[in-house]
């Protein structure tokens, strides 16, 4: 019955001019066709559409067919099938209007989800560049929104991040992006074989560069990459990002030149439409595209060598800035990894300190900051600690001095205030046992640095179980001026300083121990009092500190945390005491001489 209903609509169309087919014609076209592939009458079908009689027929209607025939391709297993299948497809690629299979194509890759994204472009890729191949009019156009579709389509899929994960490549991403090199290829190749740089060509570059930018966010921006070298090879996605940086260069966008041009006016790109694109999608891309080069070494050796390290640092500083603000720990690892590349190649001591005028050079060491509290996981947390040391080592003593200060204001973490606070204590330590003084961590610079150390940021009443981290190291601070710098030397300017120090806070401290001792000997009294009451109804207790409720849990684990609390505080106290004592027997040791008493 569906090939009586075909072969009658094609007799009727085949004496009919091409401008006189009606809209039902293509509807009953479509119908019947569809319910020939239904009923397995593919034999019949694939006659009607290679008889030459109806090839203006297929020409104009064929296209219908194309949804159908995909949907048969990836659900039917039959061999035999298949083939015929295939066949059926290529004739409707060779025969069909390329305008109408273009738009037809694309829905179909808009399709799927899940796992079928993957199977459907894998499909189609070949027939999309033969048809776009056909087009002889605006094929820039057509070229910019195939790529645009097929990306869309591709960023939908999870990016494999371990080496078993890609080399299964479940949802097919890494088989996509081969296919997608192979059927960009031309494009570039027509692009670049085009010598007089038409304004057809110049839009089918602009198009070009478009997708190399999205290719390099996504998948590259957040794909992690086989370390190995000899699994390097075999890396699908570093294949892909070698690929598309290959076609940058290709098109007239190679890495050299965006490295010459950075910080400039005048872009590397030169179309408005291009720059009008959201910043934030750029910024992703030529950070990502900064990391192939530098950490995996894509392309490096097109680098000239006579780019300084600091200028390479200042060029990377601002990608490692939108790598830092990212939060997923595949992406900002990458920061953590482009900071390390870019400082190793610089000395110790050698980043001058106006460097820190830039946004970036003071926002990245904040970002760190960020990745050493805030991290779940404990590998990146120490390289985040590690980076920014090796940071600090690079700068000159102004820029520790800045960034010190910087970092003091605005860390807002114990721990963190703590090791900032050590690496004060070493660069003091270098500059007194220099010949000459650094100015910076010594005498009026250094007490202004010390007004942010040596003090209680609420007085008495600062919670010094959460400060505790700083405060020891304060007090370590303190002790270690006292006992390295003599009153009559008074190098660092503490003796000058003293009282001040000991109003703003020696004195608050020793009263906020006593306050807090007090509260918590008072918790632990009345937890133990409470506890057998508990302990008879099998309850969790509550305890109430420093004006919060610490979380329910057993009586003894309660415990157990006040009296870590308290040990704390006896820690606290116990090298308070012992400053003050080195104070005391410097003070008097100095009078005594100052009188001629021996």
């Amino acid at each position: 019955m569906a090939v009586e209903e075909l072969q009658s609509i094609i007799k009727r169309c085949q004496i009919l001019e091409e401008q006189d087919f009606k809209e039902e014609d293509f509807g009953l076209f479509q119908l019947a066709g569809q319910r020939c592939i239904d009923e397995g009458h593919i034999d019949q079908l694939l006659e009607v559409i290679q008889n030459e009689k109806n090839k203006v027929i297929i020409k104009n209607m064929g296209w219908n067919l194309i949804g159908p025939v995909v949907r048969c391709l990836l659900w039917n297993n039959k061999e035999d099938d298949k083939r015929k299948y295939f066949l059926m497809l290529d004739l409707l690629v060779k025969l069909c209007n390329p305008k109408e299979l273009l738009l037809g194509l694309l829905e179909l890759i808009e399709e799927p989800s899940g796992k079928q994204i993957s199977q459907i472009i894998l499909l189609l890729l070949q027939p999309l560049q033969t048809v776009i191949q056909k087009l002889h009019s605006n094929k820039s156009y057509s070229v910019g929104l195939a790529l645009s579709t097929i990306w869309s389509q591709l960023s939908l899929l999870p990016v494999p991040y371990s080496k078993e994960q890609i080399q299964t490549d479940d949802y097919g991403l890494c088989r996509c992006c081969k296919a997608l090199i192979e059927f960009t290829k031309p494009f570039v190749k027509e692009a670049t074989d085009d010598k007089e740089n038409s304004l057809e060509n110049q839009r089918l570059k602009d198009e070009l560069l478009k997708f190399c930018f999205k290719s390099l966010k996504c998948p590259l921006l957040t794909a992690q990459f086989l370390e190995q070298s000899e699994e390097a090879e075999n890396d699908p996605l570093r294949s892909f990002a070698s690929e598309i940086i290959g076609f940058l260069s290709a098109i007239g966008y190679p890495f050299p030149k965006m490295i010459f041009n950075h910080g400039k006016k005048k872009k590397t790109w030169d179309y408005l439409e291009f720059e009008e694109e959201e910043d934030k999608q750029l910024a992703d891309s030529l950070a990502s595209l900064a990391y192939l080069v530098f950490v995996q070494g894509i392309s490096i050796d097109q680098l000239p060598m006579v780019l300084s390290p600091s200028y390479l640092l200042q060029f990377n500083m601002g990608h490692i800035e939108v790598f830092l603000q990212r939060t997923e720990e595949s992406v900002f690892s990458k920061g953590l990894d482009l900071l390390e590349n870019s400082l190793l190649r610089m000395e110790d001591n050698s980043l001058l300190h106006q460097y820190l005028e830039i946004k970036s050079f003071l926002t990245v060491p904040q970002g760190l900051v960020k990745v050493m509290t805030l991290c779940p996981d404990e590998t990146l947390r120490k390289k985040g600690l590690a980076m920014l040391q090796l940071y600090i080592n690079k700068l000159d003593s102004q820029g520790k001095y800045t960034l010190f200060r910087c970092l003091l204001n605005t860390s807002n973490h114990s721990g963190v205030e703590a090791f900032i606070i050590q690496n004060i204590k070493n660069q003091i330590d270098m500059s007194l046992k220099r010949t000459h003084n650094n100015k910076w961590f010594t005498g009026p610079q250094l007490i202004s640095l010390l007004d942010l150390v040596l003090f209680l940021p609420e007085g008495a009443e600062t919670d010094l179980l959460q400060n505790s981290d700083r405060i020891m190291a304060s007090l370590n601070l303190l002790r270690y001026l006292v006992i390295k710098d003599n009153e009559n030397d008074n190098q660092t300017g503490l003796w000058t300083e003293l009282g001040k120090i000991e109003n703003n806070f020696l004195k608050p401290l020793h009263t906020g121990l006593n306050m807090s001792k007090a509260h918590y000997e008072a918790e632990i009294k009345n937890s133990q009092e409470n506890s057998q009451e508990v302990q008879r109804s099998k309850d969790f207790c509550s305890v109430t500190v420093g004006g919060e409720e610490m979380p329910k849990m057993p009586p003894e684990m309660q415990l157990k945390v006040l009296h870590s609390a308290l040990f704390t505080f006896d820690l606290i106290e116990s090298v308070l005491a012992r400053v003050e004592e080195l104070i005391e027997i410097k003070t008097k040791s100095t009078s005594e001489e100052n009188t001629g008493i021996k």
